[in-house]
């Protein structure tokens, strides 16, 4: 099943690089975004770029929410809401909670919508690149009709349920995000030690180099931190300190305390009132110094 026709709800650092794909891969794609400025710079590429939610939803075989958290979410499908069709597939891709994943579920139910739970992995180069990890649930009668799309943006799809109002991928997904951080700060910290001990950072890379400590992530994430090539984000500090926030409150509604996510999560926060809320994630170095 090819030449869809696709709203993307959400032309942020993820939607935007979603919605070039899917154009790169046949398909008609309809942008809406709250700021105008961030679908129109995508008119290049092909897309058509929507007044409202509901003008973008308005003939949409499957509608693509990549927003900044479940109340966006809410937010802007009951604007949608006039326009969606019955029977089109709803792929939610914003990390949210999981009390949100039920209500999201819930008012898909209500409009007639398929719901697929599909959160992604991946930052801005691999979205770019089409190269995301896809993590989706949903009925698997309905799956052909939304394969398609996840091919456009993902290199691997990964079905963990059928019943996407449980949330199956959202779950997964925070589990996954919970390391990402965990390791950012890991290197965020390591680094700012060494600088504060004047240590040389190329004598730390060194002696773990090839070990079971050595890791790509570290590197990647150090350069960018000894280099200050902290913008373009790949994924932003705010966006961080929201995830951080996500899995602190899953754990607790399930009886695990999350006392390195909630650390972390504050580590953000100062970075961000230090004025690095746009940065990268790996800005949590900052946060290491000053109040």
């Amino acid at each position: 099943m090819t030449g869809l026709t696709v709203a993307v709800l959400g032309t942020g650092i993820m939607g935007a690089a979603m919605a070039r794909n899917l154009v790169k891969a046949g398909h008609v794609v309809h942008v809406w975004n709250r700021s105008r400025d961030k679908a129109e710079a995508l008119e290049a590429d092909g897309a058509t770029v929507a007044a409202s939610p509901a003008d973008a939803v308005s003939a949409a075989d499957v509608v693509v929410t990549m927003l900044y958290d479940g109340d966006a979410v809410f937010a802007v499908m009951r604007e949608a809401a006039a326009g969606l069709q019955t029977g089109a597939a709803w792929v939610q891709s914003t990390t949210v909670s999981l009390d949100a994943v039920e209500g999201l579920a819930r008012f898909a139910g209500e409009q007639g919508l398929v719901f697929f739970d599909a959160p992604v992995l991946g930052t801005r180069q691999p979205a770019e690149a089409g190269q995301l990890t896809v993590l989706a649930a949903g009925p698997g009668e309905h799956r052909g009709a939304v394969q398609p799309v996840f091919d456009a943006v993902g290199a691997r799809t990964v079905w963990t349920g059928e019943d996407g109002s449980a949330g199956p991928s959202t779950r997964l997904k925070l589990v996954a995000n919970s390391w990402v951080l965990a390791a950012t700060h890991g290197v965020a910290e390591a680094l700012a030690l060494a600088k504060g001990l004047g240590v040389d950072p190329e004598q730390f890379f060194g002696v773990i180099g090839g070990g079971p400590l050595d890791m790509g992530y570290l590197k990647v994430k150090g350069e960018a931190i000894l280099q200050d090539r902290l913008s373009p984000a790949s994924f932003a500090v705010v966006t961080a300190e929201k995830d951080a926030r996500l899995i602190v409150a899953a754990g607790e509604s399930h009886g695990v305390r999350m006392d390195v996510a909630a650390a972390g999560a504050e580590r953000f926060r100062r970075a961000a009132e230090q004025g690095h809320g746009d940065e990268d994630m790996a800005a949590s170095y900052h946060a290491s110094f000053g109040s």
